[in-house]
């Protein structure tokens, strides 16, 4: 399907990629990887004729269909289920023909636009998009609203269902599992996989390229090489062509050596000249393989805190959420909103914790009522005297002073520290040198929460409490946090999307749902699983708690109550449903039918009228006994 041939690609100065041959087939789904900075999103970019060619030729057939996430979304007023919906550009402007149309009581158009709708198989479209919605965390209730009244996270997860919702031959998806909950990321791993056309995937999360990718392509050094399978086989592969690679080195080196050492002797001696000449020729002629390179692994550490209680943190029938006046609140007056209830919490020296569940069932906010941002509703609080919290949330990147160096924000929390120790630490770190002035303006992302992650290690602390914290680091920065983590002796409580880094550093495991936080009693493969099967665990509620996006706390202060926890949706209700839509469907799709025959607008329309208005019946109640079943599945954790 794509063929490079001496591809070369430059971005300002910078070559990227150069002397690149090879085929991505049809069908093949290919992870793309490598460090930051070494091309891939602008070989995405390439790929979609967004940018030129170096060199050489980049060629992708006309006809192919190519859908990717769009960067931005404007604040548009549009329902969050149209926006999705036009994504199928086509689908979409059918639909509102025939609405329009309908309008205007103009048949023909309606004919027309019924036609046009039932060649694209666009009839299923709305109920498409729902699903999309609902796999990336949209609850039921959220579909009709505005997609500028979503948070800059939730519109990306927008800009994706859009994506999976347009019609492709070739995905192209740059880093998808950010912005979403792991419970989002194990459902768009199975949609991958039934995705009938080949896939582009760039992502620093090797769990869900191991899930998802039949091959791997390389960017580094300049050159782009492709393996065949996920990335564990890659590893795997790179691993044993660089050790084969510099066994060869090893013994050209032994024979360049032994083939000098005679040329240096006998060179100017008449008997062995001949001798001399032809070790000459051979040494010219060796291949000159190179030496591997070992690429400096970076390695973070988090110090040992200075003091390590046992008993570090403890919540007692803790009610967790907002208030709008928070000292009236804890005292029983004042308005507010209970995410948890009946928190029980106690975290203790080497206590390694992960947080399942999806985005807006409370995760952040019991790790906010841990760090005491939120003071509690109801309950108990109770920290050691020594406890020491290390705090990443998902916006402390973006709290990083413009303007100022990694050695300014450093400073300002070690103040009477001399320099030097400042820059060790922080070279430590891998801002060394000059680094460790520069204004973080210029740092990507990664960096950025690389040097956030710093200046939490400064501080000694005993409890790392961390939310999100792999979102933009790369393979090899997620590979360094595991390690400094696993060797980090004191307590943490994790919520992350990057399964690879929850597997190595956690070992006991709370769902956040429905209300509640509970004991998971599995791993993390059994979760998945769960999930996949959506049934009931022990407690009997189900795996989704039909995750609305997050509600800020000035949004939550206007809220009028805390929805109930649903409980699971009854069979028999589900099957009733289920039967409605059916039935339903069934006498559209004959209305319809009666429609498509250009008998029915004889004798000035009025049986097409008469159909029309029996379609838009039909139709209404069918929209909405399929939003009835959809929050049934929903509440049955679907």
């Amino acid at each position: 399907m794509i063929a490079f041939r001496d591809f070369a690609l430059r971005r300002g100065e910078r070559l990227l990629l150069s002397n690149v041959d090879l085929a991505l087939h049809s069908g093949w789904r290919v992870g793309v990887i490598g460090r930051n900075g070494t091309g891939k999103s602008s070989l995405f970019a390439a790929i979609q004729g967004e940018v030129e060619a170096d060199r050489g030729d980049i060629d992708v057939p006309s006809r192919v269909r190519i859908a990717s996430v769009a960067q931005e979304t404007p604040a548009l007023d549009d329902r969050a289920l149209d926006f999705v919906l036009s994504g199928d550009a086509p689908v979409h402007a059918a639909l509102q023909a025939e609405a329009t149309a309908f309008a205007n009581e103009d048949w023909e158009a309606v004919a027309e636009a019924h036609h046009r709708i039932e060649e694209l198989g666009g009839y299923d479209a709305t109920a498409r998009a729902g699903k999309l919605l609902h796999g990336l965390g949209f609850s039921a209730d959220t579909h009709d609203r505005a997609v500028k009244a979503f948070s800059g996270g939730w519109r990306v997860r927008l800009n994706l269902a859009r994506a999976l919702m347009t019609p492709s031959d070739l995905l192209l998806l740059d880093e998808p599992t950010n912005h979403l909950d792991l419970d989002a990321v194990l459902w768009l791993e199975q949609w991958l996989l039934r995705y009938p056309g080949t896939l582009l995937l760039i992502s620093h999360d090797r769990e869900f390229l191991d899930g998802v990718s039949t091959h791997t392509l390389h960017l580094h050094d300049g050159r782009a090489k492709l393996y065949t399978g996920d990335y564990t086989a890659f590893e795997r592969q790179r691993a044993e062509q660089l050790r084969q690679q510099q066994i060869a080195h090893d013994k050209e080196q032994v024979e360049r050596a032994h083939l000098q050492s005679f040329i240096d002797r006998f060179k100017a001696k008449a008997s062995k000249a001949k001798q001399a000449q032809s070790r000459m020729k051979r040494l010219e002629k060796l291949a000159g393989t190179e030496a591997v390179r070992v690429e400096r692994a970076l390695r973070i550490e988090f110090p040992v805190p200075d003091r390590l209680p046992h008993a570090l943190l403890r919540l007692s029938d803790a009610d967790c959420g907002y208030a709008t006046d928070h000292s009236e609140a804890a005292a029983g007056g004042g308005e507010a909103i209970t995410i948890l209830r009946d928190v029980g919490f106690i975290l203790e020296a080497g206590d390694r914790v992960a947080l399942l569940g999806p985005n807006g069932a409370g995760k952040s906010t019991l790790v906010k009522t841990l760090v005491g941002e939120l003071p509690l509703l109801a309950g108990e609080r109770a920290g050691h005297p020594d406890l020491r919290i290390g705090y990443f949330a998902q916006h402390t990147v973006e709290s990083l002073r413009e303007g100022a160096s990694p050695m300014d924000h450093l400073a300002d929390i070690a103040p009477g520290v001399g320099s030097q120790p400042l820059r060790d630490f922080l070279g430590k770190w891998n801002f060394p040198g000059n680094r460790a002035f520069e204004s973080v303006d210029g740092f990507s992302g990664g960096e950025r929460a690389r040097l956030a992650l710093a200046l939490i290690a400064w501080r000694k602390p005993n409890v790392l409490l961390l939310d999100e914290p792999t979102n933009h680091l790369d393979l090899d920065m997620r590979e360094a946090l595991a390690e400094a983590l696993s060797d980090f002796d004191g307590a943490i409580v994790m919520v992350s999307h990057d399964r690879h880094l929850i597997g190595l550093v956690c070992d006991t495991f709370w769902r956040v749902a429905d209300g509640q936080a509970l004991p998971f009693d599995g791993d993390l493969d059994e979760y998945a699983s769960w999930l996949r099967t959506r049934d009931a665990s022990n407690d009997g509620k189900p795996a989704r708690a039909g995750a609305a996006p997050a509600a800020s706390p000035a949004a939550v202060k206007a809220a009028p109550a805390a929805a109930p926890a649903r409980r699971k949706a009854n069979p028999v209700k589900v099957a009733a449903a289920e039967a409605q839509v059916s039935t339903l469907a069934a006498q559209l799709a004959e209305v319809e039918t009666a429609l498509a025959d250009p008998d029915a607008y004889a004798g000035g329309g009025e049986r097409a009228a008469e159909l029309g208005r029996e379609q838009v019946r039909l139709r209404t109640r069918l929209d909405d006994a399929e939003a009835a079943l959809l929050a049934l599945y929903e509440s049955d954790a679907a």
